[in-house]
């Protein structure tokens, strides 16, 4: 399946309204390159503009509003400032003819007074903190109990994303995603240890997602709204003793919808992907690689054959080739390292510095002359 003159993976794609040169999708990665205001630093552009010949390319995890801030130097998307450096980064991606969709992520009970600048304790569906210690702007502390969200703050938590769907777009952006994923807001209402509420919200875990999802699809429309999930998925302390029902129930819910895409992490215990593809009549992004080792473009090129999904993310193996679609289709091993000292740090070192092939081809030849 590495042949690449075949490679499924370069195919071009089309459906609804994606045009994509190829079937390639950079998935969302926090990298902490924001101002303390959250307002993306300049450098943030030029991070994106290196990854635009991805076929899609869905931004780190953005909040809609400081009500729904997770973590310090994180982006945001509420205020003007924030539109207009989000307005430079669209630009720079379709200036080398990229598209690119925002993630929208509300932390809920994820964050702490001294990473938010609210200062304030975060709300989550239930008073039910993080396990483990959490990172703040000086370090690390013990995570909070959050505060239990009223229905007030369940309308106002919309209302945010709304807000910032809207403020997506005048920022340039294709569309939108929203993290329903990975232990963030709307994870942690369809979890069952973190969902333990006695209303509506409790007794129907996927109300709270549909909701949401009906109301920024009315907003900016379907075809610019994508959702990603990540059912049975541990991290950061999440439990879901039986995930089949409650995402079938979730997808059969928003399927008529008719949303841009619908992006699913797979997992080992519940094979989400076989399961909710039948399901779904719309795009199918498939990430293969989260809590496991970086996926290989024979794995990205497997499940394509294999009918679960349209559209492979990729993660780890973007961040280090910002060439990718070009490694791809030059059969590179995608063995470049990941610069782990310079991972969440706010520069350009390990981040905007790691070499395209050609680069590095042209530095074997220097070298190879002097020698």
């Amino acid at each position: 399946m590495t042949n690449t003159a075949t490679s499924p993976l370069l195919d071009p794609y089309s459906s609804g309204s994606l045009s994509l040169p190829n079937r390639l999708v950079m998935a969302p990665m926090t990298r902490f390159r924001a101002h303390e205001d959250g307002t993306p630093l300049p450098v943030v552009a030029d991070y994106y503009a290196q990854r635009a010949e991805a076929g899609l390319l869905i931004t780190e995890g953005i909040w809609p509003h400081r009500r729904g801030q997770s973590g310090w130097r994180l982006p945001g998307l509420e205020t003007e400032a924030h539109v207009a450096g989000w307005r430079a980064v669209t630009e720079a991606v379709h200036a080398r003819g990229g598209r690119i969709f925002a993630q929208l992520m509300h932390g809920g009970r994820q964050g702490h007074p001294r990473s938010r600048l609210l200062g304030d304790i975060p709300a989550g569906p239930s008073a039910v903190p993080v396990s483990d210690p959490v990172h703040v702007k000086d370090g690390k502390a013990e995570a909070p109990v959050p505060r239990e969200m009223t229905a007030d703050d369940i309308r106002t938590a919309i209302d945010d994303h709304v807000a910032a769907a809207r403020n997506a777009l005048r920022a340039g952006f294709e569309g939108v995603e929203i993290h329903g994923a990975n232990s963030y807001l709307i994870h942690q209402f369809l979890a069952d240890n973190t969902n333990l509420r006695a209303d509506v919200y409790g007794r129907d875990k996927t109300r709270f997602a549909v909701e949401l999802v009906t109301a920024v699809a009315e907003a900016i429309g379907t075809h610019r709204l994508g959702l990603r999930l990540s059912p049975g998925n541990p991290q950061f302390g999440m439990s879901e003793h039986a995930p089949a029902p409650v995402y079938r129930a979730l997808l059969d819910a928003l399927d008529p919808l008719g949303l841009a895409y619908l992006h699913v992490t797979d997992n080992d215990d519940y094979p989400a992907l076989a399961d909710l593809r039948p399901r779904w009549n719309g795009t199918l992004i498939a990430n293969v690689g989260e809590n496991h080792a970086p996926t290989t473009q024979h794995q990205g090129e497997r499940v394509l054959t294999e009918g679960h999904a349209d559209l492979v993310s990729y993660g780890r193996a973007f961040l280090t080739h910002p060439d990718l679609p070009a490694r791809i289709a030059a059969n590179d091993p995608l063995a470049t390292p990941i610069d782990m000292e310079h991972l969440y740090t706010h520069g350009a070192e390990g981040y905007t510095d790691y070499p395209t092939l050609e680069e590095e081809r042209a530095r074997q030849l220097t070298v190879a002359a002097t020698q």
